[in-house]
């Protein structure tokens, strides 16, 4: 099947970033979100961060412009019944995310691949609600979706070897490199990247060392491009929060256990870059 025509729903952080880059490589998108505000806000966020990619050079003034004429925005989850791929880039949520892929395989053509951008849900999951568990895998993508080259592929039990070929391509199509994991919480990188990011927040925590001489350490001493508590304000502090608990609620391993600070943190409304505050102030920038 040759896909033309790509639907992603959602269009927050992840969601945007998804749909400026598929857009930006030749493809007609059909961007849903669930009110007209959300919909002002994801066109906002693709248009900007286009916008920076003409003043870097990155692309040209043409060239934006080319690929905002692809992208349509719609309310109407019905507006994907033409779609050749469907991604979906909503809250991490399980009843949410299965409920939708209920309503996606229902209204999109049987040999449609649905996927989900999901780092933590069960893709497996996903699959068993809809008509076409085959056609059912996680594409997790990275944030800035068109600057990280990677793109994780997650092939649930029921994912067939056709469903992970196709999307490899498509992704490759994109100029992401493609890896493969099973539908295990965390997937490769997230099941890593957790419990040091953790780790970090107990530093902190039981006093250790201040945050700034952490992400010092860490981006000087292992030369990351940025220490774990700066990447955990980029991430969310929610986000990491709700992954955390996936994978402990699974494994029961400890080193998933989120420390006390971080939902302390959360319940103060501090999710880092986001919502102006994390471990780091950004109200001002």
């Amino acid at each position: 099947m040759e896909i033309k025509t790509v639907g992603v729903v959602g269009s927050g952080l992840m969601g945007s970033g998804i749909i400026e880059t598929v857009a930006r490589c030749g493809y007609n998108v059909v961007a849903r979100e669930v009110n007209d505000e959300a919909v002002q806000g994801g066109r906002k966020r693709v248009q900007t961060s286009m916008g920076r990619g003409v003043e870097r050079g990155k692309l040209s003034d043409a060239e934006r412009q080319q690929a905002e004429s692809r992208i349509t925005w719609t309310t109407s989850l019905g507006d994907l019944s033409g779609a050749d791929l469907v991604i979906e880039a909503i809250i991490e949520n399980l009843d949410a995310k299965k409920d939708l892929f209920q309503e996606l395989s229902r209204i999109t053509r049987p040999d449609v691949i649905i996927a989900s951008n999901t780092s933590s849900v069960s893709i497996t999951e996903l699959a068993a609600v809809t008509s076409r568990p085959d056609k059912v895998a996680g594409a997790h993508f990275f944030n800035p979706v068109p600057v990280m080259k990677l793109l994780e592929l997650v092939r649930a039990l029921q994912t067939s070897e056709e469903t992970i070929a196709e999307l490899r391509r498509f992704g490759e199509g994109l100029g992401k490199t493609v890896v493969v994991a099973q539908d295990t919480p965390g997937f490769i990188v997230n099941y890593l990247l957790v419990p040091y990011l953790l780790d970090a927040v107990r530093m902190v925590e039981n006093g250790v060392a201040s945050k700034e001489d952490i992400d010092a350490a860490i981006h000087l001493g292992l030369n990351h491009p940025m220490g774990p508590l700066t990447l955990l304000d980029f991430v969310g502090i929610d986000t990491t929060l709700y992954i955390a608990d996936v994978m402990y609620e699974v494994f029961r391993d400890s080193k998933y256990a989120a420390p006390p600070l971080l939902r302390k943190m959360v319940a103060a409304g501090y999710m880092g870059r986001k919502s102006g505050r994390g471990f780091y102030d950004y109200s001002k920038s």
